[in-house]
C-alpha cells in the first residue's frame, strides 16, 4: 500500500486510516491473549489494583495527618491569643467596675482584708483581756443605784433639746 499521493490532505487521511487500523488489531490481538490467558491476567490487574489502593491511602493518611498537625498548631496559636485578648478585656472591666465601686463608697478588697486583719486582732485583744487576771467585784458596784443618780446619768448622756430660734420682728412686712 504505498501509493504515491499528490494531494498532502489525502496523504494525511491515509496515515490516520492504516494507524486506526494497526491500533484496531492491537486490541483484537489483546483480547485474544486475554481469552487465551483467562482469569490470570484479570486476577494480576485486580492486585495491582489493590496495591494501586492501598499506596494511595496511606499517602492520603499521611497527608491528613500533615494537614491535622498544622490545623492543631494554628488553632493553637489563635487560642493563644484570643486568651490574651479575654485577659486583657478582664483586667480592663475589672478596673472599670473597681472605680465604680471606690465612686459609691464601696471598699476595696484590700480594704476589706484589712479591716478583717483588724477585728481578728480586737478579738484576738479582746479575748487576752477576759482571759486576764480577774478581780472580785465589790458590793458597792453591784448594788443598783439609787433613781436620783439614775436620773442624773440619762441627763447626761441624752443631748441637750434644740431650742426653737425666735426672729425678731422688724417692722416691715
Amino acid at each position: 500500500m504505498n501509493k504515491k499521493f499528490e494531494n498532502p490532505a489525502a496523504e494525511a487521511a491515509e496515515r490516520v486510516r492504516e494507524s486506526a487500523q494497526q491500533i484496531w488489531l492491537a486490541g483484537l490481538g489483546a483480547f485474544a491473549k486475554a481469552q487465551q490467558e483467562g482469569g490470570k491476567v484479570f486476577e494480576a490487574l485486580v492486585q495491582d489494583g489493590v496495591n494501586l489502593q492501598r499506596k494511595t491511602q496511606a499517602v492520603a493518611q499521611e497527608r491528613m495527618a500533615e494537614a491535622t498537625e498544622k490545623i492543631t498548631e494554628m488553632a493553637g496559636g489563635l487560642s493563644a491569643k484570643a486568651g490574651q485578648q479575654w485577659g486583657r478585656l478582664e483586667g480592663i472591666f475589672e478596673e472599670r467596675v473597681a472605680r465604680a465601686l471606690a465612686g459609691l463608697g464601696v471598699p476595696s478588697a484590700d480594704q476589706l482584708q484589712a479591716l478583717e486583719q483588724r477585728v481578728k486582732s480586737l478579738e484576738q485583744q479582746l479575748l487576752a483581756l477576759r482571759s486576764g487576771p480577774t478581780k472580785p467585784r465589790s458590793a458597792a458596784r453591784s448594788v443598783k443605784p439609787a433613781k436620783t443618780e439614775r436620773k442624773a446619768v440619762a441627763k447626761k448622756s441624752s443631748p441637750p433639746a434644740e431650742k426653737p430660734v425666735r426672729r425678731r420682728s422688724t417692722g416691715q412686712r
